[in-house]
């Protein structure tokens, strides 16, 4: 096995050495700038500094050198990082918004964890820190991650920040992003069987109502194992948030928290708030803290989910949150292969082999018939439905380099069916699987490390029939 045998083609990872939560994602200047939690001394965590990369579609990255660099006093943990068009910092330059870094210092020796402040004014290429850091301490070791965005109909920023330990997340607002005063708690609620962290909140429409969601990830004890990320619906007044479902007919209901991702590998999302589209699009980091450090890679660890479009719909009569890969997926498709018509009775049919490669899409519509499971095997995992579990699924238990005695597992979500069929999507790459179910309201991401070359892919039907309406395999060529 090569030092870069499991390097993602198409997903972001640094060139070198440690990368976990994706931080202070912004579209700025014709730019999607994802900084990261990254280590510049090695491939373990530690040293917890800025990575960054820049890209003109969110496909296509660009790494940069890292911009805010741990000293020996403050380590640099997540944050989010806002274009101050009204200069309400007073930061800005000769009439250039500072683009303003609101980050979590701790403290090395202590654990200390306060909220500071760092600009930059030439796109994000060098970084200053505030001289009055931090701008935000209520003197707690267990206090970080701040999302901020700008409330337009209170003329405030607002600032969304965990309380890890107590599993709560607290409001904050301020008009000059120094000066901040504590709105309201939330929490605890849905999964807190660990630490919560890397909370945002946006709102989205449906129906011409808008809904407020609030994202937060647990460290521990998520539904597929390890690490997960949550989110609730709910109401937000710049105050406080309250968790309600908008119904049919605009009565109120609660809605429960639910996984964002029922994988093993995707935590911290966090979202552009301004993208030129209009779309809110997330970012995860593509790992797990159970095995994290144990990842069968050398030059790097780490890498980034592919960029997600989320949206609301309802599905049987529940407003849910669904998920796509960002349109800028087409950017990168190659050859692409299409089979239809095609019925399975009990077995396997493997497609013919044209060179796929490791590095592919695949979009299949079954329609049930007899079975009691189908799908897709490819890579040594094996991606199905479930029809007596109404479930998808994706086990990863067998044909796998050996991670951690947790990576070997089968994680599945709730999906049923549409208009009598099962959809699946896969962006399949080098060590990774991201499965969307449905029209995305049921994802699993995973990594796989599987121990052979194997480039078959194949069809499979349980214990009766299936039909393949349509099947599309399109490979996916490196852009990293």
């Amino acid at each position: 096995m090569t030092a870069e045998r499991f390097r993602p083609g198409y997903h972001f990872s640094a060139r070198r050495n440690w990368l976990n939560d994706p931080n202070g994602l912004v579209w700025y200047d014709g730019e999607y700038h994802l900084f990261y939690q990254h280590n510049p001394y090695g491939t373990d965590w530690g040293h917890m500094s800025w990575g960054h990369a820049v890209s003109p579609d969110l496909v296509h990255w660009t790494e940069l050198t890292p911009a805010i660099v741990a000293t020996d006093d403050e380590h640099v943990f997540s944050g989010s990082v806002v274009v101050d068009h009204r200069n309400t910092s007073g930061l800005a330059i000769d009439d250039r918004p500072a683009m303003v870094a609101v980050y979590t210092s701790a403290d090395p020796v202590t654990g200390w964890q306060a909220q500071s402040l760092a600009a930059s004014h030439d796109r994000g290429r060098t970084w200053h820190r505030y001289d009055r850091n931090p701008v935000l301490d209520i003197g707690s070791a267990d206090f970080r991650d701040p999302k901020v965005f700008w409330y337009e109909p209170d003329r405030c920023w607002v600032m969304v920040v965990a309380l890890a330990a107590g599993h709560i997340v607290q409001f904050y607002a301020s008009d000059d992003l120094v000066n901040w005063r504590h709105l309201s708690d939330f929490g605890p609620a849905g999964a807190s069987s660990g630490l919560w962290e890397c909370p945002d909140l946006f709102p989205l429409t449906i129906d011409g109502q808008t809904v407020w969601v609030l994202v937060v990830s647990v460290a521990t004890g998520a539904v597929a194992g390890g690490s997960g990320t949550q989110y609730f619906l709910g109401h937000f007044d710049g105050k406080s948030f309250v968790v309600q479902d908008p119904g049919h007919d605009g009565e109120v209901g609660i809605a429960p928290a639910t996984w964002l991702d029922f994988g093993a590998d995707y935590y911290a999302a966090v979202s552009y708030g301004d993208t030129p589209d209009g779309e809110r699009v997330l970012i995860g980091w593509m790992n797990n803290w159970g095995y994290a450090a144990a990842t069968p890679t050398e030059a790097f660890r780490g890498s980034m989910s592919f960029p997600r479009v989320h949206r609301l719909a309802r599905v049987a009569g529940r407003l849910v949150l669904t998920q796509q890969p960002v349109p800028a997926l087409e950017s990168l498709r190659g050859d692409s292969f299409e089979y239809g018509d095609l019925e399975l009775n009990d077995g396997v049919h493997e497609l013919p082999n044209h060179k796929y490669g490791e590095q592919l899409e695949l979009h299949a519509t079954f329609r049930p018939g007899t079975a009691e499971r189908f799908g897709i095997r490819l890579r040594e995992t094996e991606v199905g439905y479930d029809i007596a579990e109404g479930s998808l699924y994706l086990d990863r238990t067998k044909g796998q380099v050996g991670v951690h005695p947790d990576f070997a597992a089968v994680h599945s979500a709730p999906l049923g069916l549409h208009d009598g069929t099962v959809v699946i999507r896969l962006l399949v790459d080098m060590a990774s699987v991201e499965v969307f179910g449905g029209i995305g309201e049921a994802v699993i991401t995973d990594q796989i490390f599987p121990q052979s070359g194997n480039h078959r892919i194949e069809l499979f039907a349980e214990h009766g029939t299936v039909a393949i309406e349509q099947l599309r395999l399109t490979t996916l060529p490196s852009t990293l």
